[in-house]
């Protein structure tokens, strides 16, 4: 299976400017099994003034340009997060596509940040942990300040769980937090990783980049800097089996969180 971590740049550009240029990077992702987009990458996850006025419902025009782009390069497609619109307020929402163009799920973000950042002033949490069986493999979803609760990870690994998929829009200094979060939750699950984090400077704030693609012993088989690029490589699911049956740390659990 071949993994494309879309590694956009945002910054304060239009909604459609961003549209745009998301939908040029997909094409160039093209061949991929799975592409990822960052998080609230159509109008920057720091353009706060801008959550209530942009926000969308769940089949606005972000929806609708990013199953097309699904359906024209025939990839499934984690299409990043944006701001979404529901009967009881705004949620940072991921969405995943088919092949086909069809949403399959859909993931509201449960941890929203507060450090620096008005997330927690603007959004309301999510509540459902996601995961899904897709002909790609188990996939469990998560958005960027969700890295630093093992918690959530490890239910999704009980749950069957084989590659994490992370859209981000992780700022610097903490560049060290995310390359460490990126590592260490695939191997405690010893699950496969894929991050798309966001670079560029979205007002005033730069975002580090380093998305990557993390095997379940920890190595990143590949990752980028802190420029617009697309991390790409291919990985066999079965590895997981393999690793977990030789080196069994998932099955000596003794507290073991409920799925």
């Amino acid at each position: 299976m071949r993994i494309a971590c879309v590694q956009m740049e945002v910054n304060d550009r239009s909604k459609a400017e961003n549209l745009n240029h998301a939908e040029e990077l997909i094409k160039g992702a093209e061949g991929a099994d799975l592409i990822l987009l960052p998080e609230i990458w159509n109008i920057g996850y720091f353009s706060f003034d801008s959550y209530e006025g942009e926000s969308e419902p769940l089949e606005g025009e972000t929806a609708e340009r990013m199953s097309r782009m699904a359906r024209n390069v025939g990839a499934w497609l984690l299409a990043g997060s944006w701001v979404v619109r529901g009967p009881d307020g705004l949620y940072n929402t991921s969405f995943l596509f088919d092949r086909k163009g069809d949403v399959v799920t859909t993931y509201r973000k449960i941890h929203l940040f507060g450090y620096g950042s008005r997330e927690q002033e603007f959004l309301k949490k999510g509540n459902e942990i996601v995961t899904i069986e897709t002909e790609l493999g188990v996939l469990g979803l998560a958005s960027c300040y969700d890295l630093r609760f093992p918690e959530l990870f490890r239910k999704m690994m009980i749950r069957g769980v084989e590659i994490f998929l992370i859209v981000s829009g992780w700022p610097y200094p903490r560049l060290e937090h995310w390359v460490l979060f990126n590592r260490v939750r695939a191997v405690e699950n010893l699950c496969f990783l894929a991050s798309a984090n966001c670079v560029g400077v979205n007002r005033g704030i730069r975002f580090c980049g380093h998305s990557s693609i993390v095997d379940p012993w920890g190595v990143i088989r590949a990752g980028g800097g802190d420029e617009e690029t697309i991390v790409t490589t291919d990985i066999d699911l079965e590895m997981v089996k393999r690793v977990r049956k030789e080196f069994p740390a998932v099955h000596d659990i003794v507290f073991q969180a409920e799925a």
